[in-house]
């Protein structure tokens, strides 16, 4: 079953991959940097910040780096216990994908995934109930996590269990965050 599931994954790939086109490619390569991102990242800060004040803005930076730094050490742990090769390095299929870049460390599972889809997560909870289209903040895990599988450097497998682990990740941290303000605004009355 597992191999099974490995060879899918494997066609899955090569046929994502293969949408792609070098007319594009240097858009996914600015796609796949987390610093490309920071305009975005600001005007939800900004976002956040105008709806929930600067205390709460201070909680929810501490609550989502020590998710993010919780979420980092798990994927290395998957990365180095299963020490899958990326596909870029995968004999097997290397030779028939689009090489857009490489990486020499290991793909499963995907800390870029895991990362966007648990800031995300965390993010979309606290302002939804503020902005109508808040949804909308999911489709830079979307965008983001594809890039990897556009460029090479991870199987679409990697990538959905990335977003299952970041989803779960997210949500427990909003679940935390939310019991702390409870409890601190509680103590303050």
């Amino acid at each position: 079953m597992l191999e099974k599931i490995i060879h899918l994954d494997k066609e899955l790939l090569v046929y994502l991959n293969g949408l792609g086109t070098e007319r594009w490619d240097w858009l996914w390569l600015i796609i796949t940097k987390q610093l490309n991102w920071a305009p975005i990242f600001l005007l939800v800060f900004y976002l956040l910040q105008k709806k929930i004040g600067w205390k709460n803005f201070g909680y929810y930076v501490l609550f989502t780096a020590v998710m993010i730094l919780i979420c980092d050490q798990t994927v290395n742990l998957f990365k180095y216990s299963f020490e899958r090769l990326r596909p870029c390095n995968d004999e097997e299929i290397k030779g028939i994908i689009r090489l857009v870049k490489t990486s020499s460390s290991f793909s499963f599972f995907s800390g870029h995934a895991t990362n966007s889809m648990a800031s995300t997560v965390l993010t979309f909870m606290i302002l939804k109930r503020y902005y109508n289209h808040a949804y909308l903040l999911f489709l830079f895990p979307l965008i983001f996590a594809y890039s990897r599988i556009y460029l090479g450097l991870h199987f679409p497998t990697d990538v959905l269990t990335g977003y299952t682990f970041g989803a779960i990740a997210g949500f427990l941290v909003f679940k935390a965050y939310q019991r702390f303000l409870k409890n601190s605004f509680s103590k303050d009355n």
